[in-house]
């Protein structure tokens, strides 16, 4: 629809219900220069250069280190504005919070070989960070392939987190089949639920 022609700008205006006004404005800003574009270029570049790991704040030390001061809240906007989002780095979740319920003999002792499929799963929540939000999974893997057999992703790290994780796993192995989960001791591996859960589907 070429909206230079009256007739099609007023049935233009009708069917979206923008004001006149409005698309006058939006008609200017699209034609105005882009005052950040070598910007938009340089957060690109350092973007790929870290793989997605930089935050938005570190992108903005970046910046500043190549002589460019910019506002950090600038940053995190344009960064937004286009797509970029950054995957964070990944690292253990120290939830230890002292002695919550019965602390349990490690039965592997560092052996995590697994001679076939089932025979020993092993369990951790890893807390990461996604632009400005925090994000926690917690997965069970088979240590004989390392395949992932269930895992939840939740927002904050709760009890029930581990819990669904748990019952996701469950439905993939019949009672009973001499497997062994190891974790380490923070609270929610201590917990009198999660302990009854595996003792009650045979697992060690």
């Amino acid at each position: 629809m070429d909206l230079t022609h009256k007739y099609d700008l007023e049935v233009f205006l009708n069917y979206t219900n923008m004001a006149r006004s409005s698309f006058y404005y939006h008609q200017k800003q699209s034609k105005a220069p882009d005052k950040y574009k070598v910007i938009k270029e340089l957060i690109i570049t350092i973007y790929h250069k870290h793989k997605g790991r930089y935050s938005y704040r570190r992108i903005t030390d970046e910046l500043e280190n190549r002589g460019i001061i910019i506002n950090h809240k600038t940053v995190f906007r344009l960064i937004k504005l286009l797509g970029l989002k950054s995957i964070g780095r990944l690292k253990k979740y120290k939830s230890y919070k002292g002695k919550q319920g019965k602390i349990v003999p490690n039965i592997l002792e560092r052996n995590f070989k697994a001679t076939a499929p089932n025979q020993k799963w092993a369990t951790d929540v890893t807390k990461f960070n996604i632009s400005l939000n925090k994000l926690y999974l917690s997965p069970i893997i088979d240590l004989f392939n390392q395949e992932i057999i269930s895992y939840e992703l939740t927002e904050r790290p709760v009890f029930n987190q581990i819990v669904m994780m748990l019952k996701k796993a469950f439905r993939k192995i019949p009672n009973n089949t001499n497997l062994t989960l190891h974790s380490d001791q923070d609270w929610q591996y201590q917990m009198k639920q999660y302990q009854y859960l595996l003792k009650e589907k045979g697992i060690t």
